[in-house]
């Protein structure tokens, strides 16, 4: 083509070329402001979601005697549902047996105080340092009380690193601890429980109604005060949100009631038939073998579904841990062990399944209409004999503790109801077993007599080898992804 044509042909595209520029540049003087709106938006609800997070103040729970942090692990979920970065949420564990005089009557010298009180200390700094905040949210149940009110009274710079304090169902006293804002959420029944008058004076009293005395630290009456207590508002859900997809878990393996890691286990995860409880595949998801620490995690799993976790240490039996769906990400997982508390027991029975069912919120046997209907393999153990409202059932021992092939219901076994005045209770339950174990067993809890009844199943191990916790959630029922605020 020669250069006369090349520029005739060019001439001759110059008006279709203009309508396409004029097209494009129409497009982003539309597009622009649009996109830059967008942006805009997606920077106002990050910053206004970092400005909600930059006015909270990181949270730490001190638990009560025979406690640990499954004591605010719902609670934990709730802080999380609400906005708290998971992170924000901490827990201080020790050895509860070593300060058991301060609710015997006995007391608990500043000495024996000094360690622990160094230790959450060192926590506080860390929380600060980590959230940039100047200040902490503590929170303590029961015999947690006794020892927080003496840390916040011990010096004005403790107290003055506590933006404002919670007191559930424990010590009272004459005026705030340690002049911190205090929030002293009571209990109302049973004997730790019912008695009426207590107060701390100078702080916000309140009290839940029917509720025992951890009941009272799981509630989600006692979150809606504590939470409103710590912001100003009241929270968004009162009950834990439910996630979709992939959530997380992590936590730690540990001796009870000493709190302190099982170094040396492993902790196992294993998905499981969510109709039996068998596992399914020939190895685990999730495999550790825990430090000192006894911690594991963070582990992915799939929201709405059970898994197993199992402890296995050379020598001693295979604990198989069973919970309820996981329905959010839970990050204060708590794998109990207790050898002194399985040989209580006996020795272990070929023919028979040992199992200790926890539930963080009171076992009521005899309260007519509002007990507790639990069962195991359709039996129902849970009565007058084994869960009397006076003796606060957390964890119930169930075994064919005497071998007869039977299962006597009302009956318990002594070593385990007189190892403690409040908490553990046992009961005599026949529940065959297999070796391999083809078998299941289900249990079942309608709590408090209302409700729908939820099951865990899992395989009828022999007891010979295998021991089972069984974990009910201390919470009935999941928030409407929906605000619930009033």
């Amino acid at each position: 083509m020669s250069p006369a044509a090349r520029r005739s042909r060019i001439r001759s595209a110059l008006p279709a070329i203009a309508a396409i520029a004029a097209l494009l540049l129409a497009v982003l003087l539309v597009a622009a402001p649009a996109a830059a709106a967008a942006t805009r938006h997606r920077h106002h609800q990050r910053h206004h979601r970092d400005h909600r997070v930059a006015k909270l103040d990181p949270v730490i729970f001190v638990h009560g005697f025979e406690g640990s942090g499954s004591q605010f692990e719902s609670q934990a979920m709730r802080l999380h549902s609400n906005g708290y970065p998971a992170g924000w949420i901490g827990v201080l564990e020790y050895d509860s047996t070593q300060y058991a005089g301060a609710i015997a009557g006995t007391g608990v010298s500043p000495t024996q105080e000094a360690p622990l009180f160094d230790r959450l200390d060192q926590m506080i700094a860390r929380m600060k340092a980590a959230t940039h905040r100047p200040k902490v949210e503590l929170l303590a149940h029961s015999l947690g009380t006794f020892l927080m009110q003496d840390y916040l009274n011990s010096s004005r710079q403790r107290a003055a690193n506590v933006a404002h304090y919670v007191n559930i169902d424990g010590r009272t006293a004459d005026s705030p601890p340690g002049g911190v804002p205090t929030l002293a959420v009571f209990g109302t029944r049973g004997p730790l429980s019912d008695q009426p008058g207590r107060q701390i004076k100078g702080a916000k009293n309140v009290f839940i109604p029917d509720s025992t005395h951890v009941q009272t630290a799981t509630s989600p009456l006692t979150f809606f005060y504590f939470y409103k207590f710590f912001t100003g508002r009241a929270p968004k859900y009162r009950e834990i949100l439910p996630q979709k997809g992939a959530i997380t878990l992590e936590g730690r393996d540990v001796n009870f009631p000493q709190n302190t890691g099982l170094s040396g286990a492993t902790v196992q995860l294993w998905q499981i038939d969510q109709a039996t409880g068998q596992r399914i595949g020939s190895a685990p998801i999730y495999s550790t073998t825990v430090g000192d620490s006894g911690d594991f995690g963070p582990i992915r799993v799939q929201a709405g579904r059970r898994y197993e976790f199992a402890e296995v240490r050379p020598g001693y039996p295979t604990h198989h841990f069973y919970y309820e769906p996981f329905i959010h990400s839970d990050h204060l997982v708590r794998l109990l062990e207790s050898d002194t508390l399985r040989s209580v027991g006996g020795p272990g029975d070929p023919r028979s399944v040992a199992m200790v069912i926890i539930r963080y919120k009171e076992l009521w046997g005899d309260q007519g209409a509002q007990s507790d209907v639990l069962t195991v393999d359709g039996q129902r153990v849970c009565n007058a004999s084994t869960c009397p409202l006076n003796k606060e059932v957390n964890g119930l021992f169930a075994a064919d503790f005497n071998r007869d092939g039977q299962s006597e219901t009302t009956q318990g076994w002594p070593p385990y109801d007189n190892a403690s005045q409040y908490f553990i209770s046992s009961v005599d339950v026949f529940a065959p077993a297999a070796t391999p174990p083809t078998g299941k067993v289900t249990i079942g809890i309608k709590s408090r007599g209302a409700g729908p009844v939820r099951t865990i199943r899992f395989p009828n191990f022999a007891s010979l080898n295998d021991d089972v916790t069984v974990q009910l959630s201390d919470y009935d029922r999941t928030a409407r992804p929906r605000s619930q605020r009033r």
